[in-house]
């Protein structure tokens, strides 16, 4: 009999889903452990910084089965670099979960099911990690989009202007304005979310401005939300 696959898991919660179109809905979180990036207002370092718990497959599925009719995210970290993630989405696919993955874009998408949204982080400049973004996941989203509106999303994080100036080109140099839904998400401790939001009324952006709901809902509380 074959083993079941095992994951390295920071955390596992249910909590409300407090960022893309989802923000607001029930949603359990399969958070896995490790990130190959470094960002600099990283606010879920424990992530990588201390050791994961090794769970099963089945064991996450009886915990995610405690809570039917929510959405399911797998998060991080960085999600993508575990090879077991994907039988984890098969299963969850399999038993009807509507899925989240939230990745960082460094790592290729061409694997993740059509079913699955995706939401893909483009890192500005101000995360450190500006040239991050693997060059080939632009065309897998086009490609992802033209399949199903819903199974795409780009988010930008925005430190400052220059971080905003740059997401703006990006989105114009690539076409995505009108292809493509994005979140312009600001850290609050470097940007005003005010002043990002009059940025984007100013140049008519059609873009999401996204507060990070689960902090708004629960400050100070970094894990378990």
């Amino acid at each position: 009999m074959a083993l079941d696959p095992v994951l390295e898991v920071s955390e596992l919660f249910y909590s409300i889903q407090g960022e893309s179109s989802y923000s607001g809905y029930p949603c359990v979180f399969i958070r896995l452990g490790g990130c190959n990036l470094r960002c600099s207002y990283c606010d879920t370092s424990y992530s990588y910084d201390e050791e994961s718990r090794q769970i099963p497959i089945g064991t996450i599925l009886v915990y995610v089965g405690k809570f039917p009719g929510s959405l399911v995210e797998i998060t991080g970290g960085e999600p993508l670099l575990q090879e077991n993630v994907y039988p984890l989405i098969d299963k969850l696919l399999d038993y009807r979960h509507r899925v989240l993955i939230e990745t960082n874009g460094s790592i290729s998408l061409n694997r993740i099911p059509d079913e699955v949204c995706v939401i893909v982080d483009v890192k500005c400049p101000g995360s450190g990690a500006g040239d991050s973004f693997l060059s080939e996941n632009l065309q897998i989203v086009k490609n992802r989009i033209q399949n199903d509106q819903r199974s795409t999303e780009i988010k930008f994080v925005i430190s400052d202007r220059s971080d905003y100036e740059w997401a703006k080109q990006y989105i114009h140099q690539h076409d995505l304005k009108e292809r493509v839904p994005i979140t312009f998400s600001p850290v609050v401790s470097k940007i005003n979310p005010a002043q990002l939001g009059e940025m984007i009324l100013t140049d008519r952006l059609p873009v999401r401005l996204q507060l990070q709901l689960h902090t708004l809902l629960w400050p100070g509380e970094r894990r378990g939300v």
